[in-house]
């Protein structure tokens, strides 16, 4: 499954990012690859949740 994941640099530092197509799926993390690891977790979490 293809996701797009919309990516912000946060103004206090860091990035936060969303999922468009899973409304409420989001997450942060100090550094991209950190960020990149909590919103695969977040998208599986969002998914897991019938």
């Amino acid at each position: 499954m293809k996701l797009t994941v919309v990516v912000h640099q946060a103004e206090e530092g860091g990035f936060w990012a969303e999922v468009p197509a899973i409304p409420g799926c989001a997450s942060q993390g100090e550094t991209y690859d950190e960020l990149l690891r909590n919103i695969h977790e977040a998208i599986e979490g969002c998914l897991a949740v019938d």
